[in-house]
């Protein structure tokens, strides 16, 4: 697999390789050979259409491990039952990474922005994950006729969000996991009264505060 990654620079590669191995070591995971090599080509083809479709500010694919990839790979151990919905996917952060490291789950991602779900969509083919799928759409509008156990959103404001759960797309139980910078109560913003808790996360490598506020309906 590591053939199919296109790098702007392949010297960084080896060093990217043991960042990853080394943060995973960190956050107390153990992807597989395989889905270590599925987390460097993800990252690959992010860095390659990046610089035609602008899907991400983080230019540098050596940044993109620690803001990227372990950003991601920090909730899953918070992740719970067998379906998963990415609100605000993006260009498929956390629900592609997740996706990678759990196989055995089945992840929706959903983003209004059409050529984010275009690689979304193409990221999925290429890196061989049958438990994707990629779904163009508002949360506001969006009818999926099922529940999902985790709804997951690492960029959009809580109340699109918690939409979401109000909307009966949340499972019970189930959880509502928000992905946020800064502890809530630095930035003004109000936990909903269900919280069950703010977790701080220790991203690897990453310099900067992260927090998960974690909704639990039982």
């Amino acid at each position: 697999m590591k053939q199919a990654v296109h790098s702007p620079d392949a010297t960084q590669w080896p060093i990217i390789e043991d960042r990853l191995s080394q943060g995973c070591a960190e956050l107390g995971l153990t992807p597989t050979p395989e889905q270590q090599a599925r987390l460097i080509a993800f990252l690959g083809l992010l860095a390659r259409w990046n610089r035609a479709f602008n899907l991400t500010a983080v230019r540098d694919p050596l940044e993109m491990v620690a803001r990227h990839l372990l950003d991601s790979l920090a909730v899953a151990p918070f992740v719970f039952g067998e379906t998963l919905l990415d609100v605000g996917t993006g260009a498929g952060l956390p629900g592609l990474v997740l996706a990678i490291l759990e196989p055995e789950r089945r992840f929706w991602l959903l983003d209004s922005n059409g050529k984010k779900i275009r690689f979304v969509r193409q990221a999925a083919l290429e890196l061989g994950l049958t438990n994707v799928e990629p779904v163009q759409a508002r949360i506001e509008t969006y009818r999926p006729g099922r529940k999902f156990s985790t709804i997951v959103s690492r960029a959009v404001a809580a109340p699109d969000v918690l939409r979401a759960r109000d909307g009966g797309l949340l499972e019970q139980p189930g959880r509502l996991l928000l992905m946020r910078g800064r502890h809530p109560r630095e930035t003004g913003e109000t936990p909903p009264p269900d919280t069950h808790a703010v977790h701080p996360l220790r991203v690897p490598f990453l310099d900067e505060a992260r927090h998960l506020i974690d909704i639990r309906i039982q």
